[in-house]
């Protein structure tokens, strides 16, 4: 079972430490606020109310044996960096921490960190993609450049099938999946519609307008296809 470390409890940690938990891990949950600590111990493995720039405090709760790391602690930037050294100097294997300036994002990368949480500039880049394109409603970076995006069906391939689309040849995009809304009948009768995902979607039925796409590719061929 893994064990983490989640330092800063405010509303994005503690969120982090919270899913860590219902998915198994050993969540060990520090910030230097009793209140804050009191307030997730219920949900974690342990907690305690600790000053991460102190490396013998986070010596006393063995740091030092935990599989990863997580920084969470946002405005304050000098204790978000020096917590990230003092966990380097500790020996921790693996380190995740949160950037809110461009700035922090470099000293980060010059700490030579595993993974930085850039929660401001990937919130810009979805809201700007969803605002781009009136087809695409959601989208979720994957690595520099690509990304998995919701398309809404455009109007051009509606009543198409994808074999006649041929998304990966046209567009250099891989549709993995189809999101579209089933009706049913309720126990009252009434009728209604249930949303199911089509996770190996057929290559020769034909697109309805009200279906979603879930595309795979680099972000500028995904533009180009739900542009279409």
């Amino acid at each position: 079972m893994r064990q983490i470390a989640v330092i800063g409890m405010g509303n994005f940690g503690s969120t982090v430490a919270r899913e860590l938990t219902e998915r198994g891990a050993q969540v060990i949950a520090i910030d230097r606020s009793k209140d804050k600590v009191e307030a997730i111990k219920e949900t974690v493995t342990y907690a305690a109310a600790l000053d991460s720039t102190d490396l013998n405090a986070l010596r006393s709760v063995g740091m030092h044996d935990v599989d990863v790391a997580v920084v969470c602690i946002g405005d304050d930037i000098e204790a978000n960096l020096l917590t990230t050294i003092l966990l380097k100097k500790s020996g921790v294997k693996k380190i995740w921490a949160r950037a809110i300036s461009p700035l922090q994002k470099e000293i980060l990368k010059a700490l030579e960190v595993d993974e930085i949480i850039a929660l401001e500039e990937e919130m810009g880049k979805l809201i700007a993609s969803g605002l781009a394109s009136t087809n695409i409603s959601k989208h979720v970076p994957l690595a520099l450049g690509h990304s998995i995006a919701e398309v809404k069906v455009p109007e051009t391939f509606v009543g198409k099938t994808m074999r006649q689309i041929d998304p990966r040849k046209k567009f250099n995009v891989n549709i993995v999946a189809v999101k579209k809304n089933v009706p049913a009948i309720d126990e009252y009768g009434e009728r209604s519609f249930s949303e199911q995902i089509e996770d190996v979607p057929s290559p020769d039925a034909p697109l309805e307008g009200s279906e979603i796409l879930f595309v795979v590719g680099k972000d500028d061929n995904i533009k180009k296809f739900s542009s279409a």
